[in-house]
């Protein structure tokens, strides 16, 4: 989409007497008074602890809440800065000693920091001392809280890490950990109202904007398959390609697509087929060999951007068959090969494993296990509206400790590597420099930061730790006063393949103990938007570096207008008025966002397992152990589980030596 003035009623010029913060003025009461605690006027893209402190509120302070603001969340103004500075050859003031000392020390209070410090007490005893450091303002990493009020009612989003995937394919590690902390996936199964869109006859559509495809116009179909109305071989009928804004001859090759059984690779047999894929991609299979009209690439070409965070320039043709993409009917079946992240069985479940903030949830568990009483309660049902207590966090009682906003900048030891007994950690916080120490320490933090953080390590180790370059991303709440414009449209999912956002989708339909869903369209509700910057035509790992700057660069205001003016004309048949209808904003950006999954159409062909750069990376130095979802190149809760346990393994294995 262009910039552009928004007039009428998609969007009028917004100033902040419309917004503040991401909460729109006309939302009455209903989150006015915490924002009001934390001084509104101070802007969206202003450091939370800032704002807090502005107002004596401090992390120890029981009114020190992150998961109630709104506006700039996810790498938030004051989370980076001085990572960035580390990046930069910055020195930093001369440190205090903490009169502290640990057994433990992780670096990223993640789900796979959480995990490590949680396996590092069960092997370690219940007297363990442990020390958690985030340079974010709440913890949970990329499983992110973001809470939202109707009244008296509270509306829960994800900022990040959404669902248990799979639960089936978890190892025994993983799932064992989620049963310890009490959660039974089973229940999902009567959590999750799977019925709910179906009895309302919602289904999918496309939005088809006319800065791409001539005019705005929304589709109720889609193309691809992303629920029950597109399942693989679905046809579409000649009135719904009709009403497609693309060429004639576009439209017949969609119809091709779906209906003509071709083996564009006749002369390779199954394993030279499955390497062709690999190295072509989807944009390239469509044009050089399917010879489409170059209309069905500007259909697709977002379609993956929400999974890969590219789109189908930079994802692999057998990939997207994978995923029921149109176009390999006749193409000969290819032999399958088993990814890390799929440990379990090979049933196929449902996508249903979904507490309503996402997998914050599990993140609250930890926590809750790890400092008891942080929240109340003891089950997976009361955790979701729990309210935590984060005074608690960093209580000099405590086994474990929790300190937010605290950004590592040094992790060495103290003497040679190979023997020396304690690593030191040198962190900024509130603009000074603090050292502290341990016996051990696991970085969890992203791989790309560890290089800064040791630069003893060997060269090697380094380079493996650099190579990855994590997928950028953006997922915006968007509470809105009800949700009977998309009720009268037919509609729980948007698919937008020319939009600023790739996808909006009404909230999962779950209830789960005290929490219920608003399955009624009079009630406020959340809408979820997803975006990738990519710059299609590079290589992924370039485009990732592109739609990183972009996030950092782009001013809350910017996406606020965007997300106005492409609901308002998204919804516009369904009597949705953006100024009378958006109620707050919540946007999650996620420069460093997925792990990097080394994606097949750049990386080596069947490259072994001990040569991938993630796994050079992980080693053991000295008594750094190293953990997070980046470790193995998979953005999976599960795998940040793994990764943790792995890293505390190897403490007790040096140990046991």
């Amino acid at each position: 989409m262009s910039n552009r003035d928004l007039s009428g009623k998609t969007g009028s010029s917004i100033t902040r007497r419309d917004f503040l913060n991401g909460v729109a003025l006309t939302a009455g009461a209903s989150l006015l008074p915490f924002r009001e605690l934390l001084g509104q006027d101070k802007g969206a893209d202003t450091s939370a602890l800032e704002t807090f402190l502005a107002q004596g509120i401090t992390p120890l302070d029981p009114r020190y809440y992150p998961p109630a603001l709104t506006g700039m969340r996810g790498s938030h103004p004051g989370s980076f800065e001085a990572a960035h500075s580390l990046r930069d050859g910055k020195g930093w003031p001369e440190a205090t000693v903490d009169n502290e000392s640990y057994d433990l020390i992780v670096v990223g209070a993640g789900i796979s920091g959480l995990a490590s410090a949680y396996f590092f007490g069960k092997a370690a005893g219940p007297k363990a001392r442990v020390l958690i450091l985030d340079n974010h303002d709440d913890f949970g990493g990329h499983a992110k809280r973001n809470e939202f009020r109707a009244g008296d009612r509270l509306l829960l989003g994800y900022g990040g890490t959404q669902s248990i995937e799979a639960p089936g394919r978890y190892s025994k590690v993983s799932i064992g950990l989620l049963k310890e902390l009490g959660i039974d996936t089973q229940r999902f199964y009567k959590y999750y109202d799977r019925k709910l869109f179906q009895s309302m006859y919602l289904k999918s559509a496309t939005f088809f904007d006319r800065e791409t495809f001539g005019q705005d116009l929304l589709w109720p179909y889609v193309i691809v398959g992303y629920d029950e109305t597109y399942s693989g071989g679905k046809v579409l009928s000649a009135e719904a390609l009709a009403q497609m804004p693309i060429a004639e001859a576009a439209r017949k090759d969609v119809l091709r697509l779906q209906t003509e059984a071709i083996d564009y690779f006749p002369d390779l047999n199954p394993d030279q087929t499955r390497a062709k894929l690999i190295k072509t991609s989807y944009k390239d299979f469509l044009l050089q060999f399917a010879k489409v009209h170059p209309d069905i690439v500007k259909v697709f070409q977002s379609s993956t951007h929400d999974l890969y965070c590219v789109g189908i320039d930079a994802v692999s043709a057998l990939a997207c068959r994978g995923m029921g993409y149109p176009g390999f009917k006749g193409v000969k079946a290819t032999p399958r090969r088993r990814s890390r992240a799929d440990e379990g069985g090979d049933e196929e479940e449902p996508y249903i494993f979904h507490f309503p903030d996402g997998n914050a949830s599990i993140a609250r568990l930890l926590v809750r296990s790890l400092i008891p009483d942080s929240a109340p309660g003891h089950t997976m049902e009361d955790i979701v509206t729990a309210k935590m207590n984060y005074a608690r966090l960093d209580d000099a009682t405590n086994a474990v400790r929790i300190r937010l906003n605290s950004t590592a900048v040094s992790a060495k030891h103290v003497g040679n590597p190979p023997s020396g007994k304690e690593i030191e950690i040198t962190y900024l916080t509130g603009g000074k420099a603090r050292k502290v120490r341990a016996s051990n320490c696991v970085l969890a933090c992203y791989n790309s930061v560890i290089p800064y953080l040791c630069p003893e390590m060997p060269e090697k180790q380094k380079e493996g730790l650099a190579y990855a370059v994590k997928q950028p991303l953006v997922y915006t709440n968007v509470q809105i006063r009800n949700w009977t414009a998309l009720q009268k449209l037919g509609v729980s999912y948007i698919y937008s393949p020319g939009g600023y956002f790739c996808s909006t989708t009404l909230d999962f339909p779950v209830s789960l103990g005290d929490y219920k869903f608003p399955s009624s369209p009079e009630e406020s509700c959340l809408l979820h938007l997803v975006r990738t910057p990519c710059s299609p035509g590079l290589p992924c790992k370039d485009q990732f570096k592109a739609g990183r700057y972009e996030l950092f660069t782009t001013p809350f205001e910017e996406f606020e207008r965007k997300i106005r003016d492409q609901l308002g004309r998204m919804l516009s048949g369904g009597d949705f008025d953006p100024t009378r209808d958006i109620q707050a904003i919540t946007v999650n950006r996620w420069p460093h966002g997925y792990a990097y999954e080394y994606n097949q159409l750049f990386e080596p062909l069947d490259r072994p397992e001990q040569e991938r750069p993630c796994v050079i990376g992980r080693k053991p130095f000295g008594r750094i152990t190293i953990a997070n979802s980046d470790a193995d190149g998979h953005a999976y809760t599960n795998i940040a589980i793994d990764q943790g346990h792995r890293a505390v393994s190897e403490i007790f294995g040096a140990s046991a030596k």
